[in-house]
């Protein structure tokens, strides 16, 4: 009886992931412990972070909430950190918490009529170089005044949309009912091909529009929290935010859609696959009988899903409230509005926002043991010892680094708190400290986009529903951000380095 009932628990424990994989969190869970006790809080903390990442990238395995949450328990169990810095932690991040439960909710709400501006644009661009680039363009356009959650969350939403409706038809159901997309089992064997295709068709516009929200993110003061967060520091208004980091920014930007472009043409990391002929017919098809189809009740819920898809911008450029609280508002309009007045269909609008709002709960707790045990001390005390000329390109090679690994939001906190410190001990210049607070804003926004870690959007997209469907994990990603990492890292050290 005890033996059965030790297998029930080994097979519990986390479920249907690979038995190998059980078996590294569990020598995970022990070897911090070991390594806290014999080695140092520090040491183990450097492993605490490396082993987190590992659940991130092993995100088709297991959701990382799971063996993440467990490694995080274990390290507040050891005091590596504690439950009142998680909790202040949580506090100074409570905008982005808020914003993953209400916003992305509301944009569900959009799915329609979102379906129905990317029909046509998918549809009435041939070329696919040029649908990317108008895919990273307006991904940067829209980051550059919203938030890059928001409209990753309007691009996995659009995406979503097409896998769903190509996939029911090719399984024989109606795309326009419910029903399960995410299971090939009922697929007949003709069209797997396509579907493969259409899946690396989807990757590659995904991918692109990630990058987008780095790139337009960089720009302005509210493109990214960081940018805020150093502008407020710096007392930079929106204008002159974006005048000072201009010389980094835009060469950059131009860079990140050269860059798209050359992508799609050379087809290299992945990119380059067309749409399938037999995917465009099925959605070209559906786009036509909704269409013709279209009730005035369907009809007057599109107006009023535009009206709040105006409303949200209008209100997220001018920041006349939190963002999340926007979201809400949104929910409201759009369900009063549209006859959606049941529990059910509105509780469905959360599924996919709640297990990344839990998950990014984890990864703040990961950052409270990252400041804790002041994981990054040394390194910042280091480029601060460096001779005024070599600062701003090893700071932005520093902050790039450290924040593809962690939150770059914290990672400019730390750095501009030092930063200023220093200025106002008579260190520096006010035009060295602009310049350092420019390398600062540039190191956490553009090299980040190195891995999933290091962008919020980015580890939205691998945690979202579409990342399984279209087979998007941590390594594919790691491997198609390769060559806009190089790029945007590149020439945005030679440009804090050289152009400031």
């Amino acid at each position: 009886m005890s033996g059965s009932i030790a297998q029930a628990f080994a097979h519990n424990f986390l479920g249907q992931s690979p038995r190998w994989y059980k078996a590294t969190i569990v020598g995970f869970l022990i070897l911090n412990a070991v390594v806290l006790f014999t080695i140092s809080p520090v040491a183990a903390g450097w492993l605490l972070v490396i082993e987190f990442i590992f659940t991130l990238a092993m995100a088709l395995k297991c959701y990382p909430l799971m063996p993440g949450g467990l490694l995080l328990i274990e390290a507040l169990l050891l005091k590596m950190t504690t439950p009142q810095a998680l909790y202040d932690e949580l506090l100074h991040n409570f905008p982005v918490i808020l914003l993953l439960m209400f916003m992305v909710a509301g944009i569900y709400f959009m799915k329609d009529l979102l379906l129905f501006l990317f029909s046509r644009l998918l549809l009435g661009v041939r070329s696919k170089a040029i649908l990317a680039l108008m895919f990273c363009f307006l991904s940067a356009f829209l980051s550059a005044f919203l938030d890059a959650l928001t409209v990753t969350a309007v691009i996995i939403s659009a995406a979503v949309g097409f896998y769903s409706v190509y996939h029911r038809v090719a399984s024989g159901n109606d795309p326009r009912q419910d029903s399960e997309f995410g299971d090939d089992q009922h697929l007949p064997s003709r069209h797997h091909e396509d579907l493969n295709q259409f899946r690396a068709f989807l990757r590659s516009l995904l991918m692109h529009g990630a990058v987008g929200t780095a790139l337009g993110g960089v720009c302005t003061l509210v493109g990214e929290p960081q940018n805020l967060l150093i502008g407020h520091e710096m007392g930079w208004h929106f204008g002159e935010f974006f005048q000072k980091v201009a010389p980094v920014s835009l060469p950059v930007l131009v860079a990140g859609l050269v860059t798209c472009v050359l992508l799609e043409k050379l087809r290299w990391f992945g990119y380059g696959t067309l749409l399938p002929d037999n995917v465009r017919a099925v959605l070209a098809n559906y786009a036509a009988e909704d269409n013709a189809k279209r009730t005035p009740r369907q009809t007057a819920a599109l107006l009023v899903q535009g009206a709040a898809a105006l409303i949200l911008i209008g209100c997220l450029a001018f920041h006349l409230a939190e963002v999340g609280l926007i979201g809400l508002m949104v929910i409201v309009l759009i369900t009063a509005f549209t006859g959606i007045t049941d529990e059910h269909r509105l509780g469905s609008a959360f599924k996919d926002a709640m297990p990344f709002t839990a998950l990014l709960v984890v990864f703040f707790a990961v950052v409270a043991v990252i400041h804790d045990q002041q994981l990054f001390a040394p390194l910042i005390q280091w480029v601060l010892a460096l001779p005024m000329d070599q600062q701003p390109g090893m700071l932005f090679i520093a902050n790039g680094l450290l924040s593809a690994i962690s939150d770059n939001v914290f990672v400019a906190t730390i750095y501009i708190t030092e930063v200023k410190q220093a200025f106002l001990a008579g260190h520096m210049t006010r035009e060295h400290f602009e310049t350092l607070a420019i390398a600062i804003n540039t190191g956490t926004n553009l090299p980040s986009v190195a891995t999933p870690n290091g962008q919020a959007a980015f580890l939205f997209l691998l945690t979202s529903a579409i990342a399984p469907l279209v087979r998007l994990s941590y390594g594919r990603m790691v491997w198609m951000a390769v060559p806009y990492t190089v790029v945007m890292g590149l020439l945005g050290w030679y440009a804090v380095s050289y152009w400031l």
